[in-house]
Formats: structure tokens, sequence, C-alpha cells
């Protein structure tokens, strides 16, 4: 599937070709902490099938609790998150955060990992009240 994607501000765009099926929802800390939301959903490419379009986006280094090194990407400008990778071998993956692509909305998540960290409430979210807006 082609996507297209950017940071909230327009200045790192992408383009992508992925595989619907290897979108997936990561409940560990780390995740929780950069969003600042109980999950982050991420879809999976090798590094030969994303292409920056626009301005290049920033990166930092984080140990995670694995203990392999993971290096995150954002916008220098607005801080969307966008992307994830490895070092060594992992550096030829490349994750793309779900809410910066064009057409998330076309991507199911098809696993969940680190589900022991799972914020306890989430099998009940459908019991709240709900608007369609705002």
């Amino acid at each position: 599937m082609h996507i297209t994607g950017r940071c909230h501000c327009g200045h790192v765009t992408y383009e992508a070709e992925l595989d619907p099926q290897r979108v997936s929802i990561c409940h560990c800390t780390d995740c929780q902490q950069l969003t600042g939301s109980p999950f982050r959903v991420t879809a999976v490419v090798p590094e030969s099938d994303l292409k920056l379009t626009g301005k290049p986006p920033k990166q930092y280094r984080k140990t995670a609790e694995s203990g392999r090194g993971r290096l995150q990407y954002f916008c220098p400008e607005c801080g969307s998150q966008l992307f994830v990778n490895g070092e060594g071998d992992a550096a030829k993956i490349w994750g793309i955060r779900w809410g910066s692509i064009d057409q998330r909305m076309e991507l199911k998540p098809q696993r969940q990992v680190w589900c022991r960290s799972a914020a306890p409430w989430l099998s009940k979210l459908g019991e709240l009240p709900s608007r369609e807006t705002d």
C-alpha cells in the first residue's frame, strides 16, 4: 500500500510502501511517555521503502528496557513523533507512527506488544459516554 505522511506542521513529509499487516500497537512505558497516551500504533517498513520528501526530522537515541538502542525521530518545528528505528541490523527496519500517516484510517493494527504495561481500563473504553465531536 502506498502511503504519504507528515508531521503536524508539514515541515517533515514522507511517502512509503507498506504492508497493512505490519501495523501493531505497543503498550510499553516508553511509548506511553513519548505519546502521553496509553499506547502507540506503528507501521513497520524496510528502510528501502521509506522516502523522506520534505525537511529532515530530528532524532535522539533512547536505550529501551530491552537494552537495545532506539532512534526516535520527530519534527524539529512542531515536535510530532514520526519514526523509530534501531542500530546495526535494526537500522534497516523503520517504524512509522500511525498518527503521521495520511491514510491512517485504512490501517488496522494486527497485533499488540508489551501488554504487561497496558492500562487496565483500555478494555472498558466502549462503556464510556461518547460524542461524534467535542
